[in-house]
C-alpha cells in the first residue's frame, strides 16, 4: 500500500497491529482494529453532512481519546480540520470560525456554553449526548457502518491551524496531508522511535507538534498515552503507570513537574522507562536542563526548533547539549538550512542572517492572507547567491523564516531574534499587537501602550504592559477588562504606568522601555 495520507497508515496499522493498544488515556484502551472501526463510524456520518469537498471542521474541545478519533476521522474524509484552543475566549473563537468558514464543529459538555456565546450556526456534534435533538458519538457508533473506503491525495488540504501571523490577527496556516506524513517520517527516523515504544500525549492536540504525536505513533504502530497536566504528582504517576519511553514537552512543561516539594518527586529510578525527552516551543534554560540532568540521567534530551510555516526546522543531537546548550542544532533529514544576509549572501560564521528551510515539511500558506503568504513563503531564486539554481529550476518554494540566526565554525545554528517581534510564553505564541489592541478598544482611558516580553526562566517569556493615561488605572480593573477579551495565557503579569511615553521617530522605542522595565524589576 502506498502511504499519502495519515488515513493510510491507521489502514496499515489495523492490519498489521489490530490487538496491539493504539491509545490510552487512565484505565481506557482502544486497540488499532477499534480505533479503526470508530473512525470509520464518525467519517461515515461526516459524509452525510453533503458539504463541499474540503469544508471545514472544528474540533473545541478538551484532550481525549474521542479528539483523536475525531481528528483521524476528518483525515479519513475529503474535509479539514481547524483545531480550535479551549482556552480562547468566544470573540476569538468567533473570528477563526468565520475566517474560515466552519460549518460543523465537534465538541464536549464543557465547551458546549462557550460555542453558544459565538455566532456559529452550523452543525453540533458533542462526545456524549446533551440533549435529545443533538448528535453525539455515542449514538453514531450505534447506527453507522464500521466499513469504508476512501482515497485521499497527498497535496489535499488536511488541517488548518491558527496562530499569530506577522499582521498581529490570528491566521490559520494550511497543512496537506503530505506535509502530516513527512512530519511523522522525519521526526520517527531521528528519534529512532522502537516498536516497543510508549509516547505521552502530553501535548495539545490543537497545535502541530501535538499532533504529530498521534501520527508517529500510528506510523511506527505505538500506543499513544494521553495525559492533561493539572499536577506534577498526577503526571509522573503517568509516565510510570503507563509505561512512557518517549515524552514530548514544551519548556513550560518542565518547569510544572518540578513546582513541587522535592520530596514528593519520584526518584530517577522510578522514572528510568523513559529513553527519549524531546522540547520545541521555546528556550531550554539552565535551571530546566539541570532539572531534566537530576531526574532523567541517562535520558536522551532533543532541543528541537520548528517554524510556523514549517513543522520541523533543526534539532541538536543529544550528545551536544551540554557541548552547546544554547544552539539549535542542524537540519533535520531531508531539509536543508541557510543563512542569509540581506543581500541574499550566504553568512559567515557568527554573521546574523536571517533562517531560509528548503525540503521537507513546508506548510502551504496562510488561509486567506496573501500578505502573511507572500512574506514568507518565497521562490527559491532568493538562494540564486548561495546554490547552483541549474536549468533554470526556480519554481520551488522554501521559506523565508523571520527567525535571525547565525552558525558557529563547526555548522550548529543559534538563535539570535524574531523578525515580527512575537513572544512566546508558556508555550504559546503571543502577537503584541493584539493585546495592545484589546487594551486600545476596551480601556479608553488609556492613551498609548507597549506590549512586549521580559525574559522568565519558568515560562520563557514574561508578558509586560506598559501604558499611559490621565492618572493610574487599578491593575485589578486593568486584568479583569483584559480577560474578557483574551485568553489567560496572554494576560500581562507586569504592568507599568506612565504619565506618558516618549516616541522615537514617531514610534514607541519598546527597546528603551524595556530597559526601562528591566532596572525596575
Amino acid at each position: 500500500m502506498s502511504v499519502n495520507s495519515i488515513r493510510n497508515l491507521l489502514e496499515i496499522a489495523q492490519v498489521t497491529k489490530p490487538k496491539k493498544v493504539a491509545l490510552k488515556q487512565r484505565e481506557k484502551t482502544v486497540s488499532f482494529d477499534e480505533l479503526f472501526k470508530k473512525v470509520n463510524q464518525i467519517a461515515n456520518y461526516f459524509d452525510t453532512l453533503n458539504l463541499p469537498k474540503g469544508s471545514r471542521i472544528g474540533i473545541y474541545s478538551n484532550k481525549g481519546i474521542e479528539q483523536v478519533i475525531s481528528i483521524l476521522a476528518i483525515l479519513s474524509t475529503d474535509f479539514v480540520i481547524v483545531p480550535i484552543t479551549r482556552f480562547l475566549k468566544p470573540e476569538q473563537v468567533n473570528h477563526i470560525i468565520k475566517d474560515c468558514n466552519i460549518q460543523c464543529i465537534i465538541t464536549d459538555k464543557t465547551k458546549v456554553e462557550s460555542l453558544a456565546a459565538t455566532s456559529f450556526e452550523g452543525q453540533i456534534i458533542t462526545y456524549e449526548s446533551i440533549s435529545s435533538e443533538g448528535v453525539a458519538f455515542d449514538e453514531l457508533y450505534k447506527y453507522y457502518s464500521s466499513e469504508r473506503e476512501c482515497s485521499i491525495k497527498g497535496h489535499d488540504n488536511a488541517v488548518i491551524t491558527y496562530s499569530f501571523a506577522a499582521t498581529g490577527f490570528p491566521k490559520g496556516i494550511v497543512i496537506t496531508h503530505r506535509n502530516l506524513i513527512d512530519g511523522a517520517r522525519v521526526v520517527s527516523s531521528y528519534l529512532d522511535l522502537r516498536d516497543d515504544d510508549v509516547l505521552s500525549g502530553l501535548l495539545s492536540f490543537n497545535v502541530d507538534y501535538g499532533l504529530n504525536q498521534i501520527f508517529c505513533a500510528l506510523y511506527k504502530k505505538i500506543p499513544l498515552a494521553i495525559h492533561k497536566m493539572v499536577l506534577s504528582n498526577d503526571f509522573f504517576n503517568h509516565l510510570i503507570q503507563d509505561g512512557v519511553t518517549i515524552l514530548p514537552i514544551m519548556p513550560v512543561h518542565i518547569s510544572q513537574m518540578f513546582d513541587e516539594d522535592p520530596h514528593r518527586l519520584p526518584t530517577p529510578e522510578q522514572l528510568s522507562s523513559i529513553r527519549i525527552i524531546t522540547s520545541s516551543g521555546g528556550k531550554i534554560t539552565s535551571q530546566m536542563r539541570a532539572d531534566i540532568d537530576k531526574y532523567f540521567p541517562n535520558v536522551k534530551f532533543f532541543s528541537m526548533h520548528g517554524l510556523s510555516e514549517a513543522f520541523r526546522s533543526a534539532f541538536l543531537d543529544p550528545n551536544q547539549i551540554k557541548i552547546r546548550p544554547d544552539s539549535i542544532g542542524k537540519a533535520i533529514p531531508d531539509v536543508d538550512l541557510y543563512v542569509i544576509n540581506e543581500h541574499g549572501e550566504c553568512c559567515k560564521p557568527r554573521e546574523v542572517g536571517e533562517l531560509i528551510h528548503r525540503g521537507a515539511c513546508i506548510y502551504k500558506g496562510y488561509w486567506n492572507s496573501k500578505e502573511d503568504t507572500d512574506m514568507r513563503f518565497k521562490s527559491i531564486k532568493i538562494l540564486e547567491k548561495v546554490i547552483n539554481l541549474e536549468g533554470a529550476l526556480t519554481d520551488e518554494i522554501v521559506v523565508a523564516s523571520g527567525d535571525y540566526v547565525y552558525r558557529d565554525e563547526e555548522d550548529y545554528l543559534y538563535f539570535v531574534a524574531r523578525l515580527d517581534d512575537m513572544i512566546k510564553t508558556s508555550g504559546y505564541r503571543v502577537s503584541p499587537v493584539e493585546i495592545e489592541s484589546v487594551v486600545y478598544e476596551n480601556i479608553p482611558n488609556v492613551t498609548s501602550c507597549a506590549v512586549f516580553s521580559i525574559e522568565n526562566e519558568k515560562i520563557e517569556e514574561e508578558i509586560v504592559l506598559v501604558y499611559s493615561a490621565p492618572s493610574e488605572i487599578s491593575k485589578n480593573e486593568m486584568i479583569f477588562e483584559l480577560k474578557k477579551h483574551l485568553a489567560n495565557y496572554m494576560i500581562p503579569s507586569l504592568i507599568v504606568y506612565k504619565k506618558s511615553i516618549s516616541l522615537y521617530y514617531g514610534e514607541i522605542d519598546k527597546e528603551a522601555l524595556k530597559k526601562e522595565v528591566l532596572e525596575r524589576v
